[in-house]
């Protein structure tokens, strides 16, 4: 039996050097029949016994696998690899793709589960089928799975208790796996979290503010979840650990290579103490649609999301639209009227409904007594940037020319679906067309 078109031996070496370890799975191990002894009903029922749970084991084993090489396969956030998983599993549906099945076939076994769902996808089977084939590469999938081995990571699924229960609330958006550098009593532990997230160029005030908010959260048990950027997560972080803390941090990037790389030393303390955790398989670059798929996570795996510091365009402002789309508790922490730096929280209490938070007695309140923000719609249609657009523009260079096709891969979208944005940016003056290809034009 081959995965991948790797044997099953090569699949669970890879499997068992990222696994989470368990209590279980030495008792689980029972001891092998003697050679050349007769054996009672007792003993044969354990062998029976045995094989039916190496053979359960050997199916987890091929699970686990396809799971991390749909990390490698797809792009965040790609709900029509969640629902197809979500049908399938994680190995089933790696094979119908691998061995290139139709979509009409893929879409029958899918209706043998779920007559319902299997029409609402098969329409859009063929496009996603388009996007993934151009990176089924088992190579990579091995090259991922051995450099997590080689740093110390593991890959935690929706199975382990590891697993960030909120991530659940993304539906068929949910990542498909993690991979994890640090502890998992860290994960396990953001059943009770908050976000605390801002802009990248902080002020004294918000770094004061972000640094008082992480510690009296800690001191009241809430462990600190960002995004390790510069500014405001790095110092949520930095107080959450002098605190004692836990915090997690998520990345855009493969948990191989620290970003940005002068948080180098903070994200190693973060493995030391709390989680660095990534739907990206190691080797993967962070991107801008890497970057706004990552805030979905801190949202979505905290109880509340508190902006402490934004500007009217930051980043920041990205998670909170997750964190209201998902209908969870937003605060935002004011500022001096004349601070730009502060005009983004100021927004988003005006016209979207936060909760003016001043303190971590204020921040901790809003686990408990949250209500549905009536802005909730509003801002996560309002700020939720083309998804198309970021990726194709995260696929272009700027200095030399890519053809269409390279373009589509880099992107992980269909060709046609690429042509298509691209025709939309060249009118906006976004892009150019040279001989060679496609180019990000000058004056962006």
């Amino acid at each position: 039996m081959k995965t991948f078109g790797l044997e099953t031996s090569r699949v669970r070496a890879l499997v068992d050097a990222v696994a989470v370890p368990s209590a279980s799975d030495e008792e689980s191990a029972g001891p092998e029949p003697r050679a050349g002894a007769e054996q009672n009903p007792v003993e044969q029922n354990t062998v029976e016994q045995n094989t039916v749970e190496q053979i359960t084991a050997e199916q987890s084993t091929a699970e686990r696998f396809a799971l991390g090489a749909w990390s490698t396969l797809v792009e965040p956030g790609d709900g029509d690899a969640g629902v197809l998983v979500a049908a399938l599993g994680g190995a089933a549906a790696l094979s119908a793709v691998i061995e290139q099945h139709p979509a009409e076939r893929i879409a029958a076994a899918i209706a043998e589960r779920d007559g319902e769902l299997a029409e609402r996808i098969v329409t859009e089977l063929p496009e996603a089928l388009a996007r993934w084939r151009p990176r089924l590469q088992s190579t990579a999938t091995v090259h991922a799975f051995e450099m997590a081995a080689r740093i110390g990571a593991r890959l935690i699924t929706p199975a382990d208790p590891a697993w960030p229960s909120g991530l659940h609330g993304l539906g068929a958006h949910a990542p498909l796996a993690l991979w994890l550098r640090g502890t998992t009593d860290a994960c396990e532990r953001m059943q009770r979290s908050i976000a605390l997230v801002g802009a990248r160029a902080a002020t004294g005030y918000g770094e004061h503010v972000a640094m008082e908010a992480a510690a009296g959260l800690v001191d009241r048990g809430f462990a600190i979840v960002s995004g390790a950027a510069y500014g405001i997560d790095g110092m949520a972080h930095r107080s959450a650990l002098a605190s004692k803390g836990d915090t997690i941090a998520f990345l855009a990037g493969g948990v191989d290579r620290f970003y940005p790389s002068g948080h180098d030393a903070l994200l190693t303390r973060i493995t030391e103490h709390g989680a660095v955790l990534s739907e990206m398989p190691c080797g993967a670059a962070p991107t801008k649609w890497r970057f706004l798929q990552r805030n979905r996570l801190i949202a979505a795996a905290s109880q509340a999301t508190v902006v402490l510091e934004a500007g009217r365009r930051s980043g920041s402002l990205n998670t909170a639209g997750h964190a209201a789309a998902l209908g969870r508790p937003l605060g935002a922490v004011p500022g001096p009227v004349t601070s730009p730096a502060s005009a983004g929280c100021h927004r988003l209490i005006r016209d979207y409904d936060a909760v003016c938070v001043t303190g971590p007695a204020e921040m901790a309140e809003l686990v408990e007594g949250f209500t549905d923000a009536e802005g909730a719609q509003r801002l996560n249609t309002s700020m939720l940037r083309s998804a198309e657009e970021t990726r194709v523009l995260d696929a272009l260079s700027r200095r030399s020319a890519r053809p269409l096709n390279d373009i589509a891969r880099r992107a992980g979208m269909t060709v046609a679906a690429v042509g298509s944005v691209l025709g939309i940016l060249q009118l906006e003056g976004g892009v150019a067309e040279r001989t060679s290809g496609w180019i990000i034009a000058a004056k962006r």
